[in-house]
């Protein structure tokens, strides 16, 4: 088969002789390679990639050398300003394909500063096989089930996390017997204003991480969440940050020139929804630049740490999105940052029927961008998209989409 083109996956696309397309992780457009079929549909298959008969031109050598197993990346064989090409072109095709508007332009995918060590933030999967053996790392590509042992091969996370990484596996013990009880574990390394904290998710609540932090002074903080119902993590050892309970963009750069270009692009007005605030970005970016905000967050931890400290113009809701936008609303302008899923039909409802005079939608996820602004369109106009590169080798984008009330 000969590759043409990148699915919003980063598997490559290619057509069978039977006309269906396939899917193949790991090819470039302009491949011609041998695959072998792993799951068949009516319209549409799988496949692995078997052999590359003859490599394209937008091809280079991975970066990492576990990236034929490791299912963290898809897009480390294209070279960087290919991987930007291939991002716009993605949601360009989700906006027509799902959103179902007119010809739509690839937007421009704004370059992170760095290609790789980027990452503030990255998690590890921990499975204990039996007979004192364990396995640390991340799931394999094709096998989500199976982990495949990472040490210090992965190029993303920043070098103080790669350090704290190496030194938690020499310090766990025979077995992790160190870590919580448990077949399986997630293990978080994220950067703090502290150092690096280590958030443990899974295992028994009586835990006591005492032992470990002294084997690993590397961390600075150890959080546990057992993942009992309605318990988040608890700090156990440490000084206390926000590094076991609040979200924070893993690129942290990027996430800058997204906070500069969310009110370069909010319009003029008084009043602004920041909705699925988190920490409240967006929303104190706007309060600095005159606006009077409200924002809505379902998370006590992301609202305590939204209102520390915020700007004259800055309050904050607790609670979920669609219970709370109808009594925000209306305003001169809406900004939603929905998680992967999108926006819930409720709030979708309510904005179209109380709306705002501008939407700017920041989006992780092209294809429930691209639904939600056909569930819009009835009310709004689609205008100005501009993309940014938050991840790096692999196939993810973030999307901020202006859309204005017709």
């Amino acid at each position: 088969m000969t590759v043409r083109a990148i699915a919003a996956g980063g598997a490559g696309v290619a057509d069978l002789p039977d006309g269906r397309v396939v899917f193949v992780p790991r090819t470039a457009p302009g491949d011609r390679a041998s695959i072998r079929i792993l799951k068949s549909r009516p319209r549409w298959a799988e496949g692995a990639l078997h052999q590359i008969e003859e490599s394209s031109g937008e091809r280079r050598p991975p970066l990492c050398a576990l990236y034929a197993e490791c299912g963290g990346c898809q897009l480390q064989h294209l070279p960087y300003a290919q991987q930007l090409v291939w991002k716009g072109r993605i949601v360009a095709d989700q906006l027509m394909r799902i959103g179902h508007l007119g010809p739509v332009e690839p937007p421009e995918v704004v370059p992170s500063p760095c290609e790789t060590r980027y990452r503030n933030r990255i998690s590890f999967t921990l499975r204990r096989l039996g007979g004192g053996h364990v396995v640390a790392g991340f799931h394999a590509l094709g096998r989500p089930a199976h982990v495949i042992e990472v040490k210090d091969e992965c190029v993303l996370p920043h070098a103080a996390l790669q350090e704290s990484w190496r030194a938690l596996r020499s310090g766990w013990g025979q077995g992790a017997r160190l870590l919580p009880d448990g077949g399986r574990l997630r293990l978080t390394l994220r950067e703090t204003s502290e150092g690096v904290a280590l958030v443990v998710e899974g295992g028994s609540d009586s835990w006591s991480a005492r032992d470990l932090a002294r084997a690993v002074p590397q961390l600075s903080a150890i959080w546990h969440g057992p993942g009992a119902p309605n318990s988040g993590p608890r700090l156990l050892e440490g000084t206390f940050d926000d590094g076991g309970t609040s979200f924070v963009q893993v690129n942290s750069e990027v996430a800058a020139l997204m906070r500069e270009y969310v009110p370069e692009v909010a319009g003029v007005g008084e009043h602004a929804v920041d909705a699925y605030c988190g920490a409240g970005a967006y929303g104190r970016a706007l309060a600095e630049k005159g606006w009077h905000v409200t924002g809505i967050e379902r998370d006590p931890a992301a609202c305590e740490e939204a209102a520390r400290a915020a700007p004259d113009g800055f309050t904050v809701l607790q609670g979920t999105v669609e219970s709370l936008l109808a009594e925000a609303l209306p305003a001169d302008l809406l900004v939603v940052n929905p998680p992967r899923a999108g926006l819930d039909p409720e709030a979708s409802r309510v904005i179209t029927e109380a709306g705002a005079r501008r939407i700017v939608y920041v989006s992780c996820d092209p294809a429930t961008l691209a639904r939600d602004v056909a569930r819009l369109s009835a009310r709004y106009a689609t205008g100005s998209i501009k993309c940014f590169d938050l991840f790096p080798q692999t196939a993810h984008v973030e999307t901020v989409l202006v859309m204005d009330a017709r």
